[in-house]
């Protein structure tokens, strides 16, 4: 296996996560739900790679259905996958599973959702650079919405402020070390997490948040595919760009 080395980067590896049930998807595959003729999953991974910084990206689906992902992965000449394995009961499984496939060279790992397909190659690249410089950095965005905490009985009782605030996205990207460790106390405590900045935090090691972007949405209700549809379109009228690496 080789990694590009411009910049002398050390090795990032990449998990991409596609093996959840998809309970609100209304009987949807969203994985492979055509998103402007090509499977979101494919676009996710796809995404990944116009990031000349990743080196590998191992993808992770459901157990039952590893020979189709093969399958999928020679047909659009994903080339960067690495390894296709079998997810877990839980998220959190599932990303160990993935890491477990990863090169053991590699001095990052970076986790991202494979309903994530719009995520831009310049976020994933400031997201490895921050995890190189503060050891784990996420992408995430301010709030639109005004958020309220409720009580036990519904009823609202404080408003915190929006500025502190922020909604935590994927890329999320780690030094590998540190993850493995939060890794195998999660698995000493007998302790899941659905979010990876969580379980590092309870490491007790702080996550640097980059700035992402609103239209790196999950794809999570029907609904989602639409809006991911208008912001393709949106992009190829010109109107929105990413910044794409040569």
């Amino acid at each position: 296996m080789f990694f590009k080395k411009k910049e002398q980067i050390p090795p990032v590896s990449a998990v991409v996560v596609a093996a959840g049930s998809a309970e609100r998807m209304q009987g949807i595959d969203k994985q492979q739900a055509l998103l402007d003729g090509l499977p979101v999953v494919v676009r996710s991974v796809e995404a990944l790679g116009r990031c000349p910084l990743v080196g590998e990206v191992v993808l992770v689906c459901p157990p039952q259905r590893i020979a189709e992902y093969y399958a999928m992965v020679r047909e659009f000449s994903l080339d960067l996958v690495s390894a296709v394995i079998g997810g877990g009961a839980t998220r959190q499984q599932s990303v160990f599973q993935g890491i477990g496939a990863c090169d053991p060279q590699a001095d990052y790992y970076l986790i991202h959702d494979g309903a994530r397909p719009l995520v831009a190659p310049a976020v994933v690249e400031q997201c490895i650079r921050a995890a190189m410089e503060f050891g784990a950095a996420a992408a995430g965005t301010t709030p639109k919405d005004t958020i309220k905490m409720l009580d036990e009985n519904g009823f609202a009782v404080s408003t915190p402020p929006r500025e502190k605030l922020v909604a935590i996205q994927t890329p999320q990207v780690f030094e590998a070390k540190l993850y493995r460790q939060a890794m195998a106390r999660a698995q000493e405590e007998q302790r899941d997490y659905t979010d990876d900045c969580q379980l590092v935090e309870q490491f007790g090691h702080k996550i640097k948040v980059v700035w992402g972007d609103y239209t790196n949405l999950k794809i999570t209700v029907p609904e989602d595919l639409a809006i991911a549809e208008a912001v393709l379109q949106f992009q190829e009228e010109g109107c929105y760009r990413w910044e794409v690496f040569e």
